[in-house]
């Protein structure tokens, strides 16, 4: 990938920490970059679904984990949930400026 592939892509992963301000905007800002840029670098629309997979699944087990709050299982798995997406963001985010396509784990295969 050329350099701009890489640093869109780096930026598009790096994006999603904008749901840490703003609610769904992990995956909304990734959406953005994803769609003005996938017809015209391959390697951000590669990177781009990945993100966008893997935030939209963090989401969905988010909620479930909110809904096990009930039986205070959910709080512990909540905050293991919330650092597990930090520090794999952070990890793809390097891998895709140094032109490696990364694939998260538990990664539900949403967007193909």
């Amino acid at each position: 990938p050329t350099k701009d592939e890489r640093t869109w892509a780096m930026l598009c992963h790096f994006s999603a920490f904008i749901g840490l301000i703003f609610p769904f905007g992990n995956f909304l800002a990734p959406l953005i970059i994803w769609l003005i840029k996938k017809e015209e670098l391959p390697f951000v629309e590669d990177q781009g679904k990945e993100v966008l997979n893997f935030q939209i699944s963090m989401t969905i087990y988010k909620i479930c984990s909110f809904i096990l709050f009930i039986i205070l299982i959910g709080i512990p798995i909540l905050i293991g949930l919330i650092i597990f997406n930090v520090i794999i963001t952070i990890i793809a985010g390097i891998k895709a400026n140094d032109g490696k396509s990364y694939r998260y784990p538990i990664n539900l295969r949403l967007i193909k």
